[in-house]
């Protein structure tokens, strides 16, 4: 039976259930529920602390785990990525009063505060950077008003909380993040059932991104209507009962579909229609 952790709240919670009910998976009916198991698929699912989660894997005794590249970083454990889910993105930056850092140049000697600590001092590491790292949990931004630090690095979205603590982002990003499958370091990669479990998740992931259009289209304008919808590797195309009128069927991505659906109208494609896809294999 293959054994997942799967974080068990926070942000990356509910998007990963979701993509696992989504890939077929049972999963937990409560919050409370910290172990289930789906006989159907052959599966446990272990639901724990997202920081744990690497961890567990690591040591062998889950096969595999979905939690945060940061996170997974952050532990310096014994795991790598194997997939990007694509949910849970985050960015982590340094940041510090204006004009008092530029660039990782002006880190040297300085003291960081931050919760991802194994994240920051593997960067300073790889960049060269003699720098001292304090560890907190939570609410950095008040490190260095409080004098317990000269800069900070922590996750940043809009910037907001930065600039109402009188901060300002500064050099290159230090990491992109997002929720990733993470297995132990020198596992086997052709595991069947590992294999099984990716393909339904990407799977998933291109249902997500992309949409089957159909439509009809003179002969004469297949080979423009072909070009604006070329699929993944070629559509269906089929005769209609009107002679010289054709109907065309491929996959198209979804954030494109209306304006190939414009494009495909103006060369004199009719019946056009766009519909969801709920699971496949590529």
């Amino acid at each position: 039976m293959l054994r997942i952790a799967v974080p068990n709240k926070g942000s990356l919670s509910g998007p990963a259930g979701e993509m696992l009910h989504e890939a077929g998976y049972r999963q937990r009916r409560e919050s409370k529920e910290l172990r289930i198991v789906d006989p159907v698929n052959d599966v446990e699912f272990f639901y724990l602390r997202p920081r744990d989660i690497a961890i567990y894997v690591s040591s062998g005794r889950l096969d595999i785990g979905v939690t945060g590249r940061d996170l997974l970083v952050d532990s310096g454990a014994e795991a790598e990525e194997i997939l990007p889910l694509g949910f849970a993105r985050s960015t982590f930056r340094f940041a510090a009063k204006p004009g008092t850092a530029h660039s990782l140049d002006d880190l040297k000697g300085r003291t960081i505060a931050t919760s991802y600590e194994g994240i920051v001092g593997k960067h300073l590491a790889e960049q060269g950077v003699d720098a001292s790292v304090v560890h907190l949990d939570g609410a950095v931004e008040t490190a260095i008003e409080l004098g317990v630090a000269e800069v900070i690095a922590d996750v940043v979205e809009t910037g907001t909380s930065l600039r109402n603590a009188g901060l300002e982002v500064f050099g290159d990003p230090i990491m992109q993040s997002e929720a990733v499958v993470i297995r132990r370091t020198g596992a086997d990669a052709a595991e069947p059932r590992v294999q099984q479990f990716l393909r339904r998740l990407q799977g998933v992931l291109v249902a997500r991104t992309y949409v089957m259009m159909d439509y009809d289209c003179r002969v004469e304008q297949l080979e423009k209507a072909v070009a604006l919808t070329p699929g993944l590797e070629s559509p269906t195309v089929s005769p209609l009962h009107n002679e010289g009128w054709v109907a065309v069927r491929a996959m198209v991505p979804a954030k494109e579909a209306q304006r190939i659906m414009d494009d495909l109208y103006d060369i004199g494609a009719r019946a056009i229609l766009t519909t969801a896809i709920h699971a496949c294999r590529l």
